[in-house]
């Protein structure tokens, strides 16, 4: 047999895997939440992981006495599939906007709206899919924020699920954006491709996000 006319194939295959590993959210897959992703950095979270993020320069956080958290929005429409129902989407963020109201609520009072002094945080989850561990998932956060599984011969292995979101800072009182986040990350895995996902699934990695977003404030804070 020859393999020469599957060289490119293969190389291509595993140029796109290796892309798929990328730690950050690739310009490719913004979900055009954010109105602006120019200004955008690789940066380290608290936590120490990948994130990429904008900060307006020489804010002074400490203007702020309130924060109101805005439900968080599935970016865009969401397509359930089987695999990952409108209910999972649904509880994934609920269970967000718990999160960060959880912890925000530790360093400032929560507000039940917009006005002078109170920040707001914008959030939404911009995808969530899942995969057959160690192959190629079908669709790893598009542009469109897809439920995306895989239907193989290795439905016996472990499937991974991921979720991205962005997320938008601004002043409740004149409007002004003091900061922007990009991230992605792991949610648990599940057995089989046969098994759907459930909102609980993603609570240790929503949890994360919203504490380092709280430490990322209370940094600026003390600056």
């Amino acid at each position: 047999m020859n393999w020469k006319p599957l060289a490119l194939p293969l190389c291509l295959t595993a140029l796109t895997l290796a892309g798929c590993a990328s730690k950050y959210v690739e310009p490719g897959q913004y979900s055009g939440f954010l109105k602006d992703y120019s200004g955008l950095e690789e940066h380290e979270s608290p936590s120490g992981a990948p994130v990429l993020r904008w900060i307006l320069p020489d804010v002074n956080v400490r203007r702020f006495t309130s924060v109101y958290i805005e439900p968080s929005q599935l970016y865009p429409r969401p397509k359930p599939t089987e695999k990952i129902p409108a209910s999972t989407l649904q509880g994934i963020t609920q269970y967000y906007d718990q999160a960060l109201q959880t912890r925000f609520s530790k360093v400032l009072p929560l507000a039940n709206g917009r006005g002078p002094g109170v920040l707001v945080v914008r959030p939404a989850i911009t995808a969530v899919s899942a995969s057959t561990k160690g192959l190629q998932p079908y669709e790893v956060i598009p542009i469109a924020l897809i439920a995306a599984g895989v239907s193989t011969a290795t439905g016996i292995r472990d499937q991974e699920t991921s979720l991205a979101t962005e997320a938008v800072f601004f002043d409740g009182g004149n409007g002004q954006v003091v900061a922007e986040v990009v991230r992605k990350g792991a949610g648990a895995d599940l057995e089989n491709s046969g098994q759907v996902m459930q909102a609980r699934d993603a609570r240790a990695l929503l949890d994360g996000w919203a504490s380092d977003m709280v430490k990322s404030f209370q940094a600026l804070e003390g600056q």
